[in-house]
């Protein structure tokens, strides 16, 4: 297994030409609002630079690294400490909920005993900015013994980790937005930027879809974004308000009332929909004709409404609803019979927004 001084590649690092940003003096800051705002806006300043560079230090070493990633049969096994580790475990969720199996190993109970967990099959991504921290240093030979490839993350490229490295991420910031130069702030900040940048890329080389994301997540409101289809929530069989084309308009108007989806839906004599009669078109009609009961169902039905597939999510019913201004859609067979009808309030019901 080759190591990051032997890479023929040499890794892209302008922050030595670039001067830093002007620090911010260590101070009292004024309770001014304004002077309160200057120096937040002065921190994302800062970050905001660390990213840019952080763009601009992204060669093929990346590349490298999504392809040991894609390649892996096991699952990466993300290691980092203190803050770095915190990052850690947010790019090892974020890898594992977009199709990259992975874990967050903290490196001190690595040393006693957790690296256990490893398998050949597996790899490792090992945190740190100086890439000299002594806990992930304390588990290298270890993963050497393994044989399994390792990725360093390290704002120093000269560094051990670095050194033991099969593939080097710069993660260097010119400096951190901390006046102290202490917390890891700006550091931290690209470190996880280019773990997005990681799950992103594969996401996108696997192939991942939307509903291979909805079963890594099925609870909560998202999960019901992603799972919930309109055949979940639809009203069917005899709840599904029904009338003939000939049906009077006043009997057609109960049928609407007593099934209490805002709705009837207008069938021709082989069951197939015509059109539906709803709310707005009743109150339409009668102020049209004086008489209801010589209203011709057929001339103030809705043709042609708006329709969805049983399968559809009940996510993109909703939008469909809110696009047209309308409160029901009905789902129909390819021959054209109603086989449901779904309400916005039964799809609002199960927390979907």
């Amino acid at each position: 297994m080759s190591n990051a001084s032997t890479n023929s590649a040499p890794i892209a690092q302008p922050l030595s030409q670039t001067p830093p940003l002007p620090p911010v003096p260590l101070q009292n800051v004024p309770d001014a609002p304004e002077a309160l705002l200057a120096r937040a806006r002065g921190v994302v300043d800062i970050e905001i630079q660390a990213l840019e560079d952080l763009k601009a230090q992204m060669d093929d070493q990346f590349v490298r690294a999504v392809e040991l990633i894609e390649a892996c049969t096991g699952r990466v096994v993300i290691t980092g400490m203190g803050k770095s580790g915190h990052i850690g475990k947010k790019i090892a969720a974020t890898l594992s909920s977009t199709g990259t199996p992975s874990y967050f190993l903290h490196p001190a109970e690595g040393s006693h005993g957790d690296l256990g967990l490893l398998t050949p099959q597996d790899m490792v991504i090992a945190i740190s900015n100086s890439g000299e921290t002594p806990e992930i240093l304390g588990i290298l030979p270890l993963v050497k013994r393994f044989g399994v490839p390792l990725i360093g993350m390290t704002g120093k490229v000269s560094s051990t980790l670095a050194q033991q490295s099969d593939v080097v991420l710069n993660i260097a910031v010119r400096q951190e937005a901390c006046p102290l130069g202490l917390a890891p702030t700006a550091s931290t900040t690209a470190t996880l930027a280019l773990g997005d940048a990681l799950a992103v890329v594969l996401l996108e080389r696997r192939g991942f879809s939307p509903d291979d994301f909805a079963l890594f997540h099925p609870a909560g409101n998202l999960g019901k974004r992603l799972l919930l289809r309109v055949s979940d929530v639809m009203h069917t069989g005899d709840s599904l308000p029904r009338v003939s084309v000939d049906t009077p308009f006043l009997d057609a108007l109960m049928e609407v009332s007593s099934k209490k989806l805002g709705l009837a839906i207008v069938l021709d004599a082989q069951g197939v929909m015509q059109g539906i009669l709803t709310d707005g078109d009743v109150r339409r009609a009668l102020t049209r004709f004086n008489d209801p009961r010589t209203i011709p169902l057929a001339e103030v039905m809705t043709v042609s409404p708006k329709q969805i597939e049983p399968d559809a999510l009940a996510v993109t019913a909703l939008r469909l609803m809110e696009t047209h201004k309308i409160t029901v859609l009905v789902s129909c067979s390819p021959q054209g019979q109603p086989i449901g009808v779904v309400h916005m309030h039964d799809i609002l019901k199960t927390g979907i927004s």
